[in-house]
């Protein structure tokens, strides 16, 4: 059985972001650094730190947003502890990959480019994992899966509880 972690771990990452933007106040050159933190920390940019943030750095809040939108490193919502990627580019699209598509929105009940509820997974679609080859591919979490089918769907996803 593993150690459970004792520490306040919620704690130590405020201190940090506290102590960047302590760093940072009143110094726009810091906002990518910060914002950066934070992602690490939550794995998202809540709305509430995002305007903190704005008022530390002060940064106008349509900066830090321009900012967190504009990098494809940041996200504005939630993401899940697994990340599904589907390709969707040409070899994949004529092997099939709509119905993988579809048969992962069906078992997971949300669409591409949504979190499920309890955060487990986010499914996005790309247009190209250059693996042509074996297509159509399906990642999680960076774990290649080749010549996906609808039918093999649930059986893979099922592997990441």
């Amino acid at each position: 059985m593993g150690a459970e972690c004792n520490c306040n771990c919620q704690a130590d990452s405020s201190k940090k972001i506290d102590e960047l933007l302590s760093q940072y106040r009143g110094n726009p050159n810091g906002l990518i650094v910060v914002l950066a933190a934070i992602q690490q920390d939550n794995g998202y940019l809540p709305k509430d730190l995002m305007i903190r943030v704005a008022e530390e750095l002060n940064v106008p809040l349509t900066d830090v947003y321009g900012v967190a939108t504009f990098y494809t490193a940041f996200t504005l919502r939630p993401r899940g502890r697994n990340s599904i990627n589907l390709c969707l580019g040409t070899a994949c699209y004529v092997k099939g990959a709509p119905e993988v598509h579809d048969a992962i929105e069906k078992e997971l009940k949300i669409k591409a480019g949504d979190t499920t509820e309890d955060r487990r997974f986010t499914f996005d679609v790309v247009r190209c994992l250059g693996a042509c080859g074996i297509a159509p591919v399906m990642t999680v979490n960076g774990e290649v899966h080749p010549r996906m089918t609808a039918e093999k769907v649930s059986e893979v996803l099922s592997k990441y509880e």
